[in-house]
C-alpha cells in the first residue's frame, strides 16, 4: 500500500477434499494440481553466494485451473499494518462470504526483529496462510532513504544474526508461511527502491553494466532467500512483489530491473490501486492497470505464478463508485482476462489523510453494503474462488486404505484414510477429522458394482 499518511510521534490449514464435499474453508472439488514449489538450482552474481539446493518443501499447490486463491490484508488501528487482529479477519470474511486463503501483514523491524510467531499463529489458527511483508526498516514514514537496514548492509552480512534467526523461527512454525522483502519494489516511497540506493548509476556497485539500485535490491533480497535455505526453511513460498507502475518512469527502475531471478521467487505479485483517496483526480479502472502490467509480470518467467497481491480503491471519491470499480474488477479476474493469476487480495482498511473525516480514505467491505454486495455475489458465492489451500499429498505419507471389513477401524495414527463413500456417513468421516486426519472416499462415477445402489441409467443385464 502507497500513498499513506502515517503519524511518526504476510499445521498446514487445508482445504482436503472429503466425504460430502470439501472442508468448509473452500469450495472446489476440482482435481488436484501439482507443486509449483521446486528444487531450484544455484546461479547468483556475485556478491551474493551461488544458492544451496532446497531441502523438501512443505508446499503451496496451484489452485486447479480456473480457480482462484483469495486472500485479505484485513486492516489495523495504527496504519502500521503489524496490528491486525481475529476481529478483523472475520470482520471482512462475513462481508466477503468466504474465508481467507491467506492473511497478508506488515513485520516492521522497527518494532521488533524476531519472527512474528504471535500473529502468524492466530492467523493459522483462524484457518489461514500467514503471509509476512518482511519490513526492513525504521520506520513507517515513506519516501526517504534508510538510516539502518540498507540493502548494503543486509547483502554484507550486518544483520545475518537476526535472519536467521528468523529463519529458524519461520521453520520451527512448520507449517506453510508466505513472504515478501521488499514490497512494491518499483515505487520510490519505500526505501528498497534504487532512488534510495544508488539509483540508475553503474559505478558504484557490482556489475558495472546493471543499475546499482536494482542490483543491490536483487542480492539482498537473493540474500535474505539464501539463509532462509541455509537453515532449512523449507516452508516459506517467496514473492516478487511489483507495483503495476514504475515510480518513478525511467528505465533503470522499471519492475523488470529488480526481479531475482526464477531460482529464487515462488510467486509473482503487483499491486494495482484505483483513487486511494477522495481527493485524488483521476478514477483509474482495475483493468487498464492490469493490462498494462500483466504482460510485463508475464515476461520476467514462463511459468511462474502471478497474483494481484494487492488492489482496493477507496469509499468517497466523486470520480467513481467504489463497489463497481471492485464487481468490474473481479469480474475481469475470476473470467481469467489474465491467465497466469491464480489469485487476489483486496486492501480491507480505512485511514486518514488529515483532520478532515470526510478526506478519510475507506476500502473495508463492512463499511460499504454495496462493495460487500459485489463480493458476496463474486467471491463468497462463487466456487471458483477457493477459501483455503488445495491440499496434496506429500511422498511418504501415510494412508490406511479400509473399503470393507466394516466398521472403519479408526485406531490407526496415519495422515489419510480412504474410506468408500456409500458404507460410510458423515458421522465416521467428522470422528476421523476430528483426529487430525484427512479423509478421501472412494466412488465410482460411471459404472455400477454388484451390491452397490442401482443409479439411474443403469439397467441389470
Amino acid at each position: 500500500m502507497k500513498h499513506r499518511v502515517i503519524a511518526t510521534a504476510l499445521v498446514l490449514m487445508l482445504a482436503v477434499l472429503a466425504c460430502g464435499g470439501i472442508s468448509p474453508t473452500a469450495t472446489s472439488t476440482a482435481a488436484l494440481p501439482t507443486a509449483t514449489n521446486t528444487q531450484i538450482a544455484q546461479p547468483s552474481p556475485p556478491p551474493t553466494p551461488s544458492a544451496s539446493p532446497l531441502p523438501p518443501q512443505l508446499t503451496i499447490n496451484i489452485p486447479p485451473p480456473g480457480h482462484f486463491y483469495h486472500g485479505v490484508y484485513p486492516g489495523g488501528i495504527t496504519g502500521e499494518e503489524d496490528d491486525i487482529t481475529l476481529n478483523d479477519l472475520r470482520a471482512y470474511e462475513q462481508a466477503a462470504g468466504k474465508t481467507a486463503t491467506w492473511v497478508y501483514f506488515s513485520h516492521n523491524w522497527y518494532h521488533e526483529r524476531k519472527f512474528p510467531t504471535q500473529t502468524a499463529e492466530w492467523i493459522r489458527d483462524a484457518g489461514s496462510i500467514p503471509y509476512v511483508r518482511l519490513m526492513m526498516r525504521s520506520d513507517a514514514v515513506q519516501n526517504h532513504a534508510e538510516p539502518e537496514f540498507t540493502l548494503d548492509r543486509i547483502v554484507n552480512g550486518g544483520f545475518d544474526a537476526d535472519l536467521r534467526a528468523w529463519a529458524r523461527a519461520a521453520r520451527d512454525f512448520g507449517s506453510p508461511l508466505m513472504a515478501e522483502f521488499g514490497t512494491e519494489v518499483n515505487g520510490e516511497w519505500f526505501p528498497w527502491n534504487g532512488v534510495w540506493n544508488g539509483g540508475g548509476a553503474l559505478d558504484g556497485y557490482g556489475d558495472p553494466a546493471q543499475p546499482d539500485g536494482p542490483e543491490r535490491f536483487r542480492d539482498a533480497y537473493r540474500h535474505i532467500i539464501q539463509i532462509a535455505r541455509d537453515e532449512g526453511t523449507a516452508n516459506i513460498l517467496w514473492v516478487f512483489h511489483a507495483n503495476n507502475q514504475d515510480v518513478p518512469d525511467v528505465s533503470w527502475n522499471r519492475l523488470e530491473q529488480y526481479y531475482p531471478g526464477d531460482e529464487w521467487i515462488d510467486w509473482i505479485g503487483v499491486s494495482v490501486y484505483g483513487a486511494q483517496t477522495p481527493m485524488d483526480e483521476e478514477w483509474p479502472e482495475f483493468r487498464d492497470m492490469i493490462d498494462e502490467a500483466y504482460p510485463r509480470l508475464a515476461a520476467l518467467s514462463p511459468d511462474k505464478p502471478i497474483v494481484v497481491l494487492e488492489f482496493g480503491a477507496t469509499s468517497g471519491n466523486p470520480r467513481g463508485d467504489q463497489a463497481v470499480w471492485a464487481e468490474n474488477a473481479l469480474t475481469d479476474l475470476i473470467a481469467g482476462r489474465w491467465p497466469r493469476v491464480i489469485g487476489f487480495s483486496w486492501w480491507n482498511e480505512t485511514w486518514p489523510n488529515d483532520d478532515d473525516p470526510t478526506h478519510n480514505s475507506n476500502m473495508r467491505l463492512q463499511d460499504n453494503p454495496a462493495l460487500a454486495a459485489a463480493f458476496q455475489k463474486l467471491v463468497g458465492a462463487d466456487s471458483r474462488v477457493l477459501g483455503g489451500l488445495v491440499w496434496q499429498p506429500a511422498p511418504n505419507t501415510t494412508w490406511q486404505w479400509q473399503l470393507a471389513d466394516l466398521p472403519v477401524d479408526q485406531s490407526f495414527a496415519v495422515e489419510v484414510y480412504d474410506i468408500d463413500l456409500f458404507d460410510n456417513d458423515a458421522g465416521v468421516v467428522a470422528a476421523l477429522r476430528a483426529q487430525g486426519q484427512k479423509v478421501i472416499c472412494y466412488v465410482s462415477v460411471g459404472s455400477w458394482r454388484s451390491g452397490g445402489p442401482m443409479p439411474l441409467g443403469f439397467r441389470p443385464r
